[in-house]
């Protein structure tokens, strides 16, 4: 087979509304003909081959993730497995990267919504990471539309007409280079049945992209430029040893030389980080580089700890990079991934404009700049953003620190990390459990389920973008907070974190919820739904792995065929 948009796998002709399925392979969501271009049966088949190679060894991993867990809870800690000391003491380098993305001094990340791709990759960003994961509620119709949307942008041919607006929008002659996100090993795809199992949804995800867009994306970025993929939620090697594979199954059946596919893993998961360089090197022919998932990364630091009484973290806004935890997490992740030749990606700026109020975006502003100072002097090669506004400054700063030069693989070592101990990754951080920070994080969590209900999996709250990772944080520090009764500092000083006390800031938060948005978006909104998964999810007995699995279940319950939303 010479390449993947051949009609090698054959066809029969579809009849009006129904898709045109491979055996084994059921589409449970809506028929749209649009999405009949993505879903053909040649691109579910590509999809249905990878799930059936690689399902057993995607639900060991799993297993094996639990088999961890349930040793953490037991009083174990996660650190430097002595059985591949051999791997991060070696000499060993990834692949050269690609000149097309050599420079990624800012990348600006979203969800695959038609017009915020338009945007974004005219946004003057190096990179666009275009999210099917913690920015993107799971809906059929995000998913598929997404497909599509993508599929359009590698053409060329997007655009955007907004009625309202009385504005057409459509790509620049230079555009950010496109990373595309599928969602983690964990989460299924419940709208497509592969031999009667509900079909993993990164490989759907990855598969349907790669399929239909590999040819194009080369022809318009260049020899050597992709496709380009982010990996997040990994815990383990023997993850990225998937994903390898399924890479090198993929350029197979493309008829592409090996390497072609490139990605960047987020180390977003407290185990993630003392296996570096078992990643990277899993990886190294496809390899970019490693991210600093930050949020992901803190609520991981909760969700591994569960079972320690003693590692009971503050309020969510004070577990910054200051933290010697976190400082040290950036600092080996950097030294790791200039060892081994690739880049070191920095993490999130959630913030977005102030327009009302010039005095308060500039002070937000200001805290970017510093955040993004630091970042680059540390070694840091990009950064992430999540609203174009922040682009120019953050640009700004590593265009300063970083003068004619691409990254800073060579120009700079960390080798002060060299000494990092496990010790240094896991410090407990510092500071205080307030009632404030109760209230932020049921305000908050409350707000983003709502939103992910109805289809919305990135929401401006409290002029921050919250996505999915600050929602886990939120309900992981809560049950937390609960599990051990914690004594808060403060205002609330002397008083405990009960159900009955919980009960209670719930309930003031939902009016506060509905005083802010006003009483008729609350009605029409899904926020008493929200409140009932959140508030579970932080009382239940035992800690769910994601909240994003409870509240799909909902998508799917509410949304089963994928019907507009």
């Amino acid at each position: 087979m010479t390449g993947l948009g051949s009609n090698s796998y054959g066809s029969k002709k579809m009849g009006s509304g129904v898709y045109d399925v491979p055996d084994g392979v059921d589409i449970r969501g809506r028929y749209d003909e649009e999405f009949a271009s993505i879903l053909t049966k040649d691109a579910l088949l590509f999809v249905a081959d990878l799930q059936r190679e690689f399902r057993n060894r995607i639900k060991y991993a799993l297993e094996c993730r639990r088999e961890a867990q349930q040793k953490y809870n037991a009083g174990a800690l996660p650190g430097f497995d002595p059985v591949t000391r051999n791997v991060r003491e070696g000499d060993w380098m990834c692949a050269a990267v690609p000149l097309v993305v050599a420079n990624r001094k800012v990348e600006i990340t979203g969800p695959v919504e038609r017009k915020m791709v338009i945007n974004a990759l005219n946004s003057g960003a190096k990179v666009f990471m275009a999210d099917f994961e913690d920015s993107l509620a799971p809906t059929w119709e995000n998913l598929i539309r997404g497909q599509v949307n993508l599929k359009d942008a590698v053409d060329g041919t997007i655009s955007f007409q907004d009625k309202a607006r009385n504005r057409v929008y459509k790509l620049n002659d230079q555009t950010a280079k496109l990373f595309v996100r599928p969602r983690g090993w964990h989460l299924p795809e419940a709208h497509i049945f592969i031999d009667g199992e509900p079909a993993t949804g990164c490989l759907v995800d990855f598969g349907l992209y790669f399929y239909h867009n590999f040819a194009n994306f080369r022809r318009a970025q260049g020899a050597g430029s992709g496709p380009f993929f982010y990996l997040p939620k990994m815990q383990h090697s023997r993850e990225a040893k998937i994903w390898n594979c399924v890479f090198e199954r993929a350029e197979k059946m493309a008829g592409i030389e090996r390497g072609s596919i490139r990605a960047t893993v987020l180390i977003e998961t407290l185990p993630a980080v003392f296996q570096m360089d078992e990643i990277l090197y899993e990886l190294r022919d496809h390899s970019v580089g490693l991210n600093c998932g930050r949020w992901d990364y803190i609520f991981s630091y909760i969700k591994t700890f569960q079972g320690h009484k003693d590692r009971v973290l503050p309020d969510r806004v004070q577990v910054g990079m200051a933290q010697h935890f976190m400082r040290s997490y950036s600092d080996l992740l950097i030294r790791t991934c200039h060892r081994r030749g690739v880049h070191a990606m920095g993490g999130m700026a959630a913030q977005i404009p102030i327009r009302d109020n010039p005095e308060a975006n500039d002070a937000a502003l200001d805290l970017v700049k510093k955040d993004k100072l630091r970042e680059v002097r540390a070694g840091h090669d990009g950064t992430w953003a999540a609203h174009p506004g922040l682009i120019p400054a953050i640009n700004e700063v590593f265009e300063k620190n970083m003068a004619n030069i691409p990254n800073q693989i060579q120009s700079m070592k960390r080798e002060e990390a060299a000494n990092l101990t496990e010790e240094d990754l896991l410090q407990i951080p510092r500071g205080v459990r307030t009632m404030d920070g109760l209230r932020l994080n049921t305000r908050v969590g409350i707000q983003y389920v709502a939103a992910w209900l109805t289809g919305t999996g990135s929401v401006p709250l409290y002029n921050l973008m919250e996505d999915a990772a600050t929602a886990e944080i939120s309900r992981v520090q809560n049950w937390q907070w609960l599990k051990y009764g914690v004594e808060l500092d403060g205002d609330g000083l002397g008083v405990h974190v009960t159900l009955e006390l919980f009960g209670r800031v719930v309930e003031d938060e939902m009016a506060r919820i509905k005083k802010e948005v006003g009483a008729q978006k609350f009605k029409r909104g899904m926020y008493k739904e929200a409140c009932k998964i959140f508030t579970r999810q932080c009382t239940a007995p035992t800690l769910d792995d994601f909240l994003t699995l409870d509240a799909y279940n909902q998508i799917v319950v509410h949304h089963p065929k994928g019907s507009r939303l």
